[in-house]
């Protein structure tokens, strides 16, 4: 988990802000893809585990955060996407209906990085509920 949050700095020197910010989420779907015990270990109730929420929170969303704030200011993804979400979504995308397949989660955040593109120059109506957003129509072009 350190060597993910600690690659960030690296891939935002050498990329542009939107691969950058691809190619840190695909390396946190590799270091998901591969703990796939820590789940259930976090929420085991056994507190031997129970430091590692605010560890990971403490290392991962800093990570992250100046990423994602680069690409929405390059105008290469979409404003108004938290940190904590993202980690959130590519975690369950890494536990998906295939059992884990690091195949298909790379697919998956793939086609999550590809959402995030869409709509680059517009803000998220946090207003609406999730499930409004995502009955929306997309705006005629």
């Amino acid at each position: 988990m350190d060597a993910c949050a600690d690659a960030a700095p690296d891939l935002a020197s050498n990329y542009e802000p939107g691969e950058a910010l691809a190619r840190w989420m695909q390396r946190y779907m590799d270091f998901v893809a591969t703990k796939r015990g820590l789940a259930a270990a976090l929420h085991s109730g056994d507190p031997a585990y129970s430091a590692l929420p605010g560890y990971f929170d403490k290392r991962l969303r800093p990570a992250l955060q100046p990423m994602l704030e680069a690409a929405v200011a390059a105008r290469v993804v979409r404003p108004g996407i938290e940190a904590d979400d993202l980690l959130r979504a590519v975690a369950t995308l890494c536990h998906g209906p295939h059992g884990g397949e690091p195949v298909y989660a790379r697919s998956m955040v793939e086609l999550l990085v590809d959402g995030l593109r869409y709509g680059a120059s517009r803000r998220v109506d946090k207003s609406l509920k999730p499930d409004a957003r995502r009955n929306r129509k997309a705006p005629a072009k």
